[in-house]
């Protein structure tokens, strides 16, 4: 496969900052071409500091969004909608400033907003998510840029948990700026198979994160790697692939995401060894 790779700064860090640029020399020393920007908070990150430290280390960015209660497009209060768009421009504002084409993301709901509701409320909510991302869309588009909807697990929302639902929401949103990411460590718990979900989203895709099915280093679980290559072969991707975990060191990140104890002795470790793996299954 002719693909790139990217450590997510959520491997080391949280939230990104603009002091959190120590960390491209490494990345790009582990031998990574590309580094995924977790943006928690706009605010924390000067773009003017962002852009040298990327040109100083000759790394391309992938900017990554952060979608909790107080970002949820599917919220009954237009306050919240007003917020989450405005975090979204700020996030188009730093894929302007460092040349990045698009942000990734499950911005369709809050992650953790996982509930057993009746049809009627689904509806409204699909609906909320429909219009909203619409407006999205219709703004990237504006700027030259795309939105990557990603599905997460049942644990994690009730509403995009497998590459069918997502291409359902994309195909109501219908706008050419909706495309997709897809997430392995999401994938292998919600997709019967990794191939022909790769298949269904097919030239939509334009990101794609990994990590093992308990989120640990690529090659030390039970992802299914040949089905997920395959999937990857068959629609043509070339894009970059992205390891995306997250630091223990972090009790925060930690407690959000479930990790409870480390995956590797060190998180540079982690990434050295995912990097080492990855590059050896893309041959």
């Amino acid at each position: 496969m002719n693909v790139q790779f990217a450590a997510s700064t959520w491997l080391w860090t949280s939230p990104f900052s603009s002091d959190s640029v120590s960390l491209f020399s490494k990345i790009r020393k582990i031998g990574f071409d590309a580094v995924e920007i977790a943006v928690e908070d706009p605010a924390l990150i000067d773009t003017g500091i962002l852009n040298r430290a990327l040109k100083d280390n000759d790394i391309k960015p992938i900017i990554c969004g952060a979608f909790g209660p107080t970002r949820d497009l599917t919220n009954e209060d237009p306050a919240i909608h007003k917020n989450c768009f405005n975090y979204i421009e700020q996030c188009f504002d730093i894929c302007e400033a460092v040349g990045a084409k698009f942000v990734a993301g499950p911005m369709y709901s809050a992650v953790g907003k996982a509930r057993l509701v009746p049809p009627e409320q689904r509806k409204k909510e699909w609906d909320l998510a429909v219009t909203n991302l619409r407006k999205v869309c219709e703004s990237a588009q504006k700027r030259g840029l795309s939105i990557a909807l990603e599905a997460l697990n049942r644990f994690e929302t009730d509403l995009i948990n497998n590459s069918e639902d997502l291409m359902k929401l994309i195909n109501d949103i219908n706008h050419p700026a909706a495309r997709v990411l897809i997430d392995s460590f999401h994938m292998t718990i919600e997709e019967k198979n990794l191939a022909d979900a790769v298949k269904t989203v097919g030239d939509k895709l334009i990101h794609v994160q990994v990590s093992e099915n308990h989120r640990g280093i690529p090659g030390t679980g039970m992802t299914n790697w040949n089905d997920l290559k395959t999937g990857l072969e068959a629609v043509g991707y070339n894009g970059v692939i992205s390891i995306e975990s997250f630091t223990p060191n972090v009790q925060e990140l930690a407690g959000a995401v479930c990790i409870w104890k480390p995956f590797a002795p060190t998180q540079d470790i982690f990434a050295e060894e995912g990097l080492r793996f990855l590059k050896q299954w893309a041959k």
